[in-house]
């Protein structure tokens, strides 16, 4: 199976998105109404939807790599399929690569690279790389850009522009969401990847970031091969990081492997403040001593970084299970919005820190709070700032491939070398005076803590801050239930009348009075826009009711 090369058309590219999102929210719906949700009814789903993206191309194929990585959103099964579009893309041929290299270098491949290897190492949405080599017998890589990406691009923002406009005027209730600077966001991270000079500079800068720590590697960049549609490396091969079996056949520590990927990519967020954000297992590799390389710098994302005694007073703030620090610290970074009413997100993050903090992570224990935070979102709907997202994304990742490797790891314990080396680097001699207060704190806290009644009542106090009461859950519940049910209505209303408008026009066009089937066939359309209308806001309505629907 190979990815199709779209037509550059606007009319026939647009069609061919809606045809495809049309039939899958039909799926949806259909084996919805006939109850048929089975695992086996969404694999096949599943497997039907990687197929359409695959061959819709590079856009839409990155969108469903970002939807692989949200287990707490959609159902197993479709992350299943997704996933294999990680790492799982099909090639694009090697004379096309050849042709790139050469129209980019100005001369025949091989007057810069002897051993160039047809069969590309790796292939992904919007490149490959093969293997070669300099004159000089240096072995590297050369990351090549799929043919016609950015003219795709361009279509395809023109196309999801226009259904993002079309959503924000028909479906009103969405535009607090905020859909347009999400789409703006993403479009402007794909234009980013496919500038592989960018890319370039970014991995410079992370090799640099590392430059102390051995047992990281980052590949070097060689530029005089380099251009904005190819990126030559230095060849760093490496055992993939999710390949349990291998790893341990070469005698390899995996929880030396989780600790070291956890403690690297804490030093990106906290520290360094420029961490990849994209960390899937196609991006990470390990060597036989036990190093972790990174590939792939196409995605980074910057946030605020903090200063180590502010790491300090964070990682006891997690200790301490004191949301009102946490969410302090999130907001300093610019990874959360100091919007009005934060009750959300403290009560997300008190529900991270409550659950996972001493304890293996458990995605199935996200569904305990998953139904009243939807409802919280619906009514008071936020986003969250794209570099939260980002790095929710990759902590998401990290820990699937951690619980791949050890199934019971611990987060917290994983991070200690990384905290220890803050709290005790050298030539800071405040930072030991701040884990000195902050342990003192720490304890003290602990042994003040009141006693049940009262920490009883503390709770129902919170509770009541918070407005978790159970008759305020219900409420929501059946204004979501009227709201479906007034949503039903109308749409079958809707189909009616779309219905009626078509055999009234195709019965026109059979008699004498076949020019006026313009009128039938023209309320049809109007009658299709407010059919889509409901029907959309009564799949959102249905998701938001019911996690595990799709």
């Amino acid at each position: 199976m190979v990815i199709s090369k779209p037509s550059l058309s606007v009319v026939g590219r647009q069609l061919k998105i809606f045809r495809i999102n049309f039939q899958f929210l039909f799926y949806l719906w259909w084996d919805k109404l006939r109850n048929n949700q089975t695992t086996q009814t969404r694999h096949r789903r599943a497997r039907w939807l990687v197929k359409q993206l695959l061959d819709l191309g590079p856009t839409f194929i990155k969108i469903g790599q970002a939807l692989s990585t949200r287990a707490d959103l959609i159902p197993i099964e479709y992350i299943q399929a997704l996933g294999e579009l990680q790492d799982n893309v099909p090639p694009f041929s090697h004379v096309e690569a050849i042709a790139i290299i050469e129209a980019e270098l100005g001369n025949s491949l091989e007057h810069f690279f002897i051993d160039f290897e047809q069969k590309p190492l790796a292939s992904a949405s919007l490149g490959q790389v093969h293997k070669a080599k300099l004159p000089n017998q240096e072995e590297i890589v050369i990351k090549v850009q799929r043919p016609g990406l950015k003219e795709l691009f361009n279509l395809d923002f023109e196309i999801i522009h226009g259904l993002v406009r079309f959503v924000n005027r028909f479906l009103p209730n969405l535009k607090e969401y905020e859909l347009e600077e999400i789409y703006q966001e993403f479009f402007k991270l794909l234009y980013q990847e496919i500038d592989y000079i960018h890319e370039g500079k970014n991995a410079e800068r992370f090799r640099a970031n590392f430059r102390d720590y051995p047992k990281v590697k980052v590949p070097k960049v060689y530029w005089d091969y380099t251009t904005q549609k190819i990126l030559t490396l230095e060849y760093l091969p490496g055992i993939k990081i999710n390949d349990l079996y291998n790893l341990q056949a070469n005698g390899i520590n995996t929880d030396k492997v989780i600790e070291l990927g956890i403690c690297s990519y804490l030093k990106q967020l906290l520290e360094d403040g420029f961490f990849q954000s994209d960390p899937h297992p196609g991006n990470m590799a390990v060597t036989p001593e036990g190093a972790i390389i990174f590939y792939d710098f196409g995605t980074m994302t910057e946030v605020k970084s903090m200063a180590k005694d502010q790491m300090v007073s964070t990682f006891f703030a997690v200790l301490r299970k004191d949301t009102d620090s946490v969410v302090q610290t999130l907001i300093y970074m610019g990874l959360v919005k100091p919007v009005g009413d934060l009750v959300p997100i403290k009560r997300i993050v008190a529900f991270l820190l409550d659950k996972f903090r001493d304890r293996p992570v458990d995605v199935k224990a996200f569904e305990e709070v998953s139904q009243e935070i939807y409802l919280m979102f619906e009514q008071q709907p936020f986003r969250l700032p794209a570099q939260m997202t980002f790095v929710l994304k990759s902590l998401t990742t990290l820990d699937g491939v951690a619980r791949v490797l050890n199934p019971e790891y611990n987060l917290l314990a994983a991070s200690q070398p990384f905290v220890q080396n803050i709290a005790f680097s050298q030539g800071r001699e405040i930072n030991l005076n701040m884990l000195v207060k902050q342990a003192k704190d720490f304890w003290k806290n602990r042994f003040s803590q009141s006693g049940s009644a009262e920490a009883l009542i503390s709770r129902l106090e919170s509770r009541l801050e918070s407005g978790e009461l159970q008759i305020r859950v219900r409420s929501l519940e059946n204004e979501l239930l009227l709201k479906r049910i007034n949503l039903g209505i109308k749409t079958l209303v809707y189909v009616c009348l779309l219905g009626f408008s078509l055999v009234a026009a195709i019965l026109l066009l059979s008699t004498e009075y076949s020019s006026w089937a313009i009128i039938p066939f023209s309320l049809s359309g109007l009658w299709c826009l407010f059919f889509l209308r409901c029907f959309f806001s009564l799949i959102i309505q249905e998701r938001i009711s019911n996690r595990k629907s799709f």
